[in-house]
């Protein structure tokens, strides 16, 4: 809205896209500062600012896709890494499986795919499904929506057909 009229262009539309991507994280990150008992951000959320504030209309950056992708694939990965070594074989498997989730419930979101092997290799607990991951996403779709509507004027989450 604010800058509808420079989007048509592309310096100012990926300056508008950067703009988004790093007021989110930005206000993700200050969360984990402000509060010890909130992570903020986790490198997967890195991904979804690309698929969120440049591609706002795909498919792949809808609530759904962004709350259920990300948290689906890190149920796997925490399950995983609870319960089985993290072998390459086991590393593959768990990203596969995050890959089978999400098509199967319609929630694919590509960074989502990294989920499994973060929290694999760093052997995250349970409460790292909702701490940073559910109350991210939750956050990142909250900001996204304020952003597309009161400064880039892009329908945001777009309406289903």
């Amino acid at each position: 809205m604010l800058l509808r009229s420079l989007n048509a262009h592309p310096i100012p539309k990926a300056l508008l896209a950067g703009l988004g991507a790093c007021l989110c994280i930005s206000l993700l990150a200050l969360g984990g500062e402000l509060s010890p008992e909130y992570f903020g951000i986790m490198a997967p959320f890195g991904a979804t600012m690309v698929i969120l504030f440049v591609l706002p209309q795909s498919p792949l950056a809808q609530p759904r896709n962004i709350i259920g992708g990300h948290f689906l694939t890190a149920c796997i990965g925490v399950l995983m890494a609870h319960y089985v070594d993290s072998t390459p074989l086991m590393l593959g498997l768990a990203v596969g499986l995050g890959v089978m989730i999400m098509m199967l419930t319609n929630t694919l979101h590509p960074p989502a795919g990294a989920n499994p092997l973060l929290i694999m290799m760093t052997g995250a607990s349970w409460g790292f499904l909702f701490n940073p991951v559910l109350i991210g996403c939750l956050l990142i779709v909250v900001i996204g929506w304020g952003y597309h509507r009161f400064i880039s004027g892009t329908e945001y989450p777009k309406k289903q057909g």
